[in-house]
């Protein structure tokens, strides 16, 4: 009796919470008509949640570096390898395996190469399609065939699909198969076939790319990156300090116009701006021959790298004169911004107005010191920060090229469509450089617009907020000025969550030989980000849940060459910025650390620099990696352990009360 009087009350209280809820479940009806559609569904759901989580991939601070970007992705950090090892072991020989993996990462390079050389390419043909299949049915297998379809291009779904699975141990099938694969091959689309199954595994291979920042500078491939990016779905990315000052250059904000190009010219890098995005420098150029033509120009000779195209001396003096051009006028509309947003406590950065003309000295936090030279000609001594005629109307002529420019402006909008101030996901916190601190560890209070004062998750939300609104016309337009001067504070500003250092040095570098002026005292979260009651109190404050939680960072390079750990707070904390762009290979003495997150648990992969996409297709050379492992989970983690199996347990549980609606009568099928 007491258990028919429970069964009653349990009926009658799902009926009220069903009850409570019907319009949305007329809503969800609309999808799932009848009793059978919703039933499908979850079981397919629940199928899903017990699938092995798919393998994601976290990369930072890839800095122009495009050649290693590319290859790093379709390499997936090792992990084609570590199929094709697991997969064939002693069946094939090394250096077979070597070439297997080298046409995986490249098809078309690599295909062009064995044709020239393999004597019999029909059996050739027969045995590749056969390995490609085999490593194609291995990455899927995390994944539904429904997903997998989606992936696969209509060219070849049909075929890939039956041979996927399909086994040539099924007798009653291997005519069929021989079949399939002869026909490929005899109807002249062995060579398609091979690229496009071979592109399918780089895709299958990871499920999410995780990037946390600084796309831009440095490098001259950021254009080719986000050209890349484009043919992916699923993947995100933290903003970075310069990924910033470029968003705020499309802005207007002509402090980071002349940061852009003053950064472009100091690398050599003048292949982004010119030939990428079509940005005229004959304006500057011509200015910079007028004005500095006399001046050596010693302090602004470009940093030339592996990455940068190679300067004879006539272009190095241009370049030089150039950088120092831009650089004068960037000190000036800094300046002038600094005194125009008193609140962010930056007036004291306008060093232009901290100089002594005649004496060629500068005085910094009270200390004078002696500059290495003191040519401004564009420099009016009573008014420092005021651009002259001729600079204003260059720097109209730049911002008009900025905010005007189409394929720069897809750009943006792509890394604002894909891109936030930070990231939780799967119990990681994500965001590319700090979490501004108190001396005590707490979350620090920073002002934001005037009176409005934010730490923590709340500030980097309301960033993000600020951010876009710079790109909305129907902001208003007082806050809509605040915002794209703001873009400067993220890139320069102490309590910046994108740089968090005392100041940016650019001026003292320059022009001052004391090196204790160039020291941009971190931070301290950069100082305490080691100590695990404090990264475990920035994850409460995100609401970063699990006894797995992690902080996962990038923004400062790792000096591994001076045995700097990347793995901090033990464990908690992980920064992955070896050093991508080959500006850093030298500090670093590495070329990049990537994370990859898999069913197992973390696996951190450090990368030597990268030598060329020819070596990889000629050689099978690949970047030389080693891999640590973080963290190991006591079970494989399923679909049900992620926040996609939260969602889709929410899901499995409205569609059980769907079901309950119509067996009694609440909602009625749909025919």
């Amino acid at each position: 009796m007491s258990k028919t009087k429970n069964q009653q009350t349990k009926s009658k209280l799902n009926t009220e919470i069903v009850e409570g809820n019907l319009r949305y479940l007329e809503l969800l009806s609309q999808s799932f008509p009848t009793i059978a559609d919703a039933s499908t569904e979850v079981i397919n759901l629940q199928a899903i949640l017990n699938l092995p989580k798919g393998t994601e991939h976290f990369l930072a601070d890839l800095h122009g570096a495009y050649p290693a970007f590319q290859h790093v992705m379709r390499n997936a950090s090792g992990n084609i390898k570590r199929k094709v090892n697991d997969l064939f072991g002693n069946e094939l020989r090394e250096c077979d395996k070597r070439e297997l993996c080298a046409l995986i990462y490249y098809p078309e390079q690599k295909l062009e190469l064995i044709k020239q050389t393999e004597e019999d390419i029909e059996d050739w043909y027969h045995i590749t399609i056969h390995q490609l299949v085999r490593v194609c049915r291995d990455v899927s297998s995390k994944y539904t065939r429904s997903k997998v379809r989606k992936a696969l291009p209509k060219d070849f779904s049909y075929i890939i699909q039956e041979l996927m699975h399909e086994r040539t141990d099924d007798t009653n099938k291997v005519a069929y198969i021989k079949g399939i694969i002869d026909t490929i091959i005899n109807t002249g689309r062995a060579d398609d076939f091979i690229k496009t199954i071979c592109i399918v595994i780089q895709r299958l291979v990871i499920d999410k790319l995780h990037i946390l920042g600084d796309i831009f500078d440095r490098g001259p491939g950021a254009h080719l990156i986000l050209d890349l990016l484009k043919q992916y779905n699923n993947w995100d990315i933290q903003w970075g300090n310069h990924d910033m000052l470029w968003m705020g250059a499309v802005a207007g904000n002509e402090a980071c116009i002349c940061n852009v190009i003053r950064l472009c010219l100091r690398y050599a890098n003048l292949t982004t701006l010119e030939e990428a995005y079509g940005i005229n420098l004959v304006p500057l150029a011509t200015f910079a021959l007028e004005h500095y033509a006399d001046d050596p120009c010693k302090e602004f000779i470009p940093k030339t790298s592996g990455g940068s195209e190679p300067l004879n001396e006539k272009n190095i003096k241009l370049t030089a004169m150039m950088h120092k051009a831009i650089a004068v006028m960037q000190f000036k509309v800094e300046g002038q911004i600094f005194h125009r947003r008193p609140e962010w406590n930056m007036e004291d950065r306008d060093l232009l107005s901290c100089i002594d003309y005649d004496k060629g000295t500068v005085k910094i936090d009270g200390k004078e010191y002696k500059m290495t030279s003191c040519s401004f000609p564009t420099v009016d001594r009573s008014n420092p920060t005021k651009l002259t005629v001729e600079e204003q109307e260059l720097l109209d002529r730049l911002k008009i090229s900025f905010t005007t420019n189409e394929k720069l402006i897809k750009h943006i909008k792509l890394i604002l469509q894909h891109g936030c101030m930070y990231n939780i996901t799967n119990h990681n916190l994500l965001f590319h450089a700090s979490c501004p601190l108190n001396e005590d560890g707490t979350l620090k209070e920073v002002r934001l617009y005037k009176d409005r004062v934010y730490k923590g998750k709340d500030l980097m939300h309301q960033t993000g907020m600020l951010v876009r609104s710079a790109f909305q016309r129907d902001t208003n337009p007082e806050e809509r000025s605040y915002s794209i001067d703001y873009f400067l504070y993220l890139w320069c500003g102490p309590d910046s969550t994108l740089f968090d250092k005392s100041k940016m040095a650019t001026f003292e570098r320059y022009f001052l030989e004391d090196k204790e002026t160039h020291k941009e005292h971190k931070g301290v979260y950069f100082q305490m980000r080691d100590n695990e009651k404090v990264v475990d109190g920035i994850l409460d404050a995100f609401g970063v849940e699990g006894p797995n939680r992690h902080i996962i960072n990038g923004h400062v390079p790792v000096h591994a060459s001076e045995g700097e750990n990347p793995i901090k707070a033990n464990g908690k904390l992980m920064v992955i910025d070896g050093g991508f762009s080959h500006a850093y290979h030298k500090t670093t003495g590495i070329a990049g650390y990537t994370l990859v997150y898999h069913s197992r648990g973390f696996e951190l992969v450090q990368h030597e620099p990268f030598t060329s996409e020819e070596d990889a297709v000629r050689t099978g050379s690949d970047i030389i990696s080693s891999k640590k492992i973080v963290e190991t989970t006591t079970h494989r983690m399923l679909v049900a352990d992620t926040d996609i199996g939260i969602e889709l347990k929410q899901q499995v549980s409205d569609l059980k009360e769907l079901l309950y609606a119509y067996r009694h009568g609440l909602i009625k099928e749909k025919q």
